[in-house]
């Protein structure tokens, strides 16, 4: 059912601000003619000192923590009050759009002027967080400045190289972070009231209700795998058919099973997102073949028994084929389920602007995957064109992105320790 509904009011300029600003920020980027920001490279070192300045004019205290994360911090009306956490990301996918990540970190920081500048002071303090890592681009590894919060970085992760073979050390070094400090970021849970993240939905839901905003109930746990298929190469004129062990064409077979798994089960979705024939040539049967597997699902049962299903069926088709398989994990991510409580306030903080308040999940991975075992967790999407992401057109409104910054405004004004 379409609401087509927004709360009544001809000032948007909170939203106006904050696309203002989402803007500027696109021009930190790698790709002169697009837009990619990796986490640790110089687009994103650039990127986070323009979002340190932003938080300073909006009177928070801003640094650099040793992951990489630009900290900024708004104290409480009373000392020791607990922390509330707002934010997102700042990296980016190559070729992404402006708005992924980028907007929870900016309509935090709108938040906060918007409240200091009413004169509010608020019962808790808060911090604005500008992750980087959100994305897992750069290295085989991800979330690194969201878990390195919950004390969750492995020493291991450190060696974790690019593809120019520049480790997570080197980079984070480089970056001016510390790679021997991550550590001591572990936040101490007792101190924590929540984190709560506005984000794109990346997805269709909202568009198709009518709504600018919806409460997110669960992220979806995630994991990823690298596939390897061994062949024998042959002559492609030469070798008759039956006698073949093609690695690509055994490949070919398991990602269309994995086509086949996602459509059968209820509540998951897989892709295959990458692959290669590494030294194919066009007259040559394929030796080897390598593919990415993301199996995604809000039940983390649904997820566990697809990916077990999929291994014997990769086992199947390699034996029936000839062929050897090796299936790596390389992410392995719970999912999250969000805080009733903190769903409640931001319901109804939407209810207050005169909108039904519409809960779906989140089929994308957060930084609150990570923090979810650290803290209670929340989530506030914003409607996106197309539900179209992680692509130049990346599209939302004015409109909308006023809504979910006065939606942020209003939860922080009435949220209570």
């Amino acid at each position: 059912m379409q609401h087509d509904r927004a709360p009544a009011t001809n000032d948007t300029r909170l939203g106006a601000a904050v696309m203002t600003r989402l803007a500027d920020l696109a021009r930190f980027s790698a790709d002169p003619d697009g837009l990619t920001r990796l986490y640790l490279t110089p687009a994103h070192r650039a990127a986070a000192l323009q979002v340190m300045a932003w938080m300073e004019e909006a009177g928070l205290e801003a640094r650099l923590d040793a992951a990489g994360t630009v900290v900024g911090r708004c104290e409480a009306a009373f000392p020791g009050a607990p922390t509330l956490l707002l934010g997102s990301h700042i990296d980016t996918v190559r070729d992404a759009g402006r708005y992924d990540g980028n907007l929870g970190v900016v309509a935090a920081i709108a938040a906060l002027r918007a409240l200091r500048e009413a004169g509010e002071r608020l019962p808790f303090a808060v911090e604005v967080l500008a992750f980087g890592d959100e994305e897992g681009v750069r290295f085989p590894v991800t979330l690194t400045g969201s878990r390195a919060l919950a004390g969750l970085v492995e020493p291991a992760a450190l060696a974790a190289r690019d593809r120019d073979g520049v480790s997570l050390a080197e980079a984070l070094t480089a970056f001016g972070g510390d790679p021997a400090g991550l550590g001591s970021l572990a936040r101490d849970p007792a101190s924590l009231l929540g984190y709560l993240e506005v984000h794109i939905e990346q997805g269709p839901v909202l568009e198709d209700a009518g709504l600018p905003v919806g409460i997110v109930t669960a992220i979806a746990g995630a994991s990823r795998l690298a596939v390897t298929v061994e062949g024998r190469a042959g002559h492609a004129g030469t070798v008759p058919m039956r006698l073949r062990r093609d690695a690509l064409a055994a490949a070919a077979e398991m990602v269309l099973a994995v086509e086949a798994e996602a459509i059968g089960t209820p509540d998951l979705v897989a892709t295959v997102g990458q692959i290669e024939v590494p030294r194919g040539a066009v007259n040559v049967i394929p030796a080897c073949t390598r593919f990415s597997l993301d199996l995604r699902s809000p039940s983390d049962a649904v997820r566990r028994a697809a990916l077990a299903r999929l291994r014997a069926t990769f086992d199947a088709i390699a034996a029936r084929r000839g062929v050897a398989v090796e299936a790596v994990a390389g992410y392995d991510q719970p999912a999250a389920t969000c805080s009733p409580r903190l769903m409640e306030a931001v319901a109804d903080g939407v209810g207050r602007l005169g909108l039904p308040p519409l809960r779906l999940t989140s089929g994308a991975g957060h930084d609150g995957l990570a923090l979810a075992g650290l803290c209670p967790i929340a989530m506030i999407f914003v409607r996106c064109a197309g539900g179209l992401s992680h692509s130049p057109a990346e599209s939302v409104t004015e409109a909308d992105v006023d809504v979910a910054t006065r939606l942020l405004v209003d939860v922080l004004r009435h949220l209570r320790p």
